[in-house]
């Protein structure tokens, strides 16, 4: 493993440009909605930030407790996390909505991650689009899905467009920190950034 590995471990590089252009410093409480088994939060950890986070597996939330204390993180869904309102200045989501089961679901699990960010805070989040890919996906025929499809990977997500993004922006009350990112890996998935400041 190298030097830079085993200092940032298998982080997000769109999580790194944040932290390289200054918008994650020391001092600011973190909070990971759907940590996973933390590899976003080994740098975060290891220099001394803040860090909660959530997730529905007990064994990612095992391993996560051992980069910081254990009652920083619980086994809990996105969508209802017993963390109070404006607990974090920083909430990552990343690669988590697009696991929702339906129109209903995708919205209780953003609704529940953006409830825990401060006013001023920053909301970085990676999920599964169709940008890019409108052609070779298809949408599930299940009435009740909503907005999943299934992509030319053969994985099944619920997937969002530029159109609707903006949308939720206007509807959280927020506004983009950036301009939306999208990348298309060899036509078989679309990932997309998508970074808010919370509007005070």
């Amino acid at each position: 493993m190298t030097d830079l590995q085993q200092r940032f471990g298998q982080i997000d590089i769109y999580l790194f440009d944040q932290l390289l252009r200054g918008r994650i410093a020391p001092g600011m409480r973190i909070f990971d909605a759907g940590c996973g088994y933390g590899r976003n939060l080994v740098f975060l950890s290891r220099e001394g930030y803040e860090i909660f986070g959530v997730d529905q597996d007990p064994c990612a939330v095992e391993a996560v407790r051992r980069l910081s204390a254990a009652e920083n993180f619980r086994v809990e869904a996105v969508e209802a996390m017993s963390f109070p309102d404006a607990f974090a200045d920083v909430v990552l989501s990343s690669a988590v909505l697009h696991f929702a089961r339906d129109d209903d679901h995708f919205h209780a699990m953003l609704r529940g991650t953006w409830r825990v960010l401060k006013p001023g805070g920053l909301f970085f989040c990676r999920l599964a689009s169709s940008i890019g890919i409108e052609n070779q996906i298809k949408r599930l025929t299940d009435g009740h899905a909503g907005r999943r499809f299934l992509l030319p990977d053969g994985s099944e997500r619920y997937l969002v467009d530029a159109a609707l993004l903006m949308k939720l922006t206007k509807e959280l009350g927020g506004h983009l920190e950036d301009p939306m990112k999208t990348t298309v890996v060899q036509n078989q998935r679309s990932m997309t950034t998508w970074v808010l400041r919370k509007d005070c």
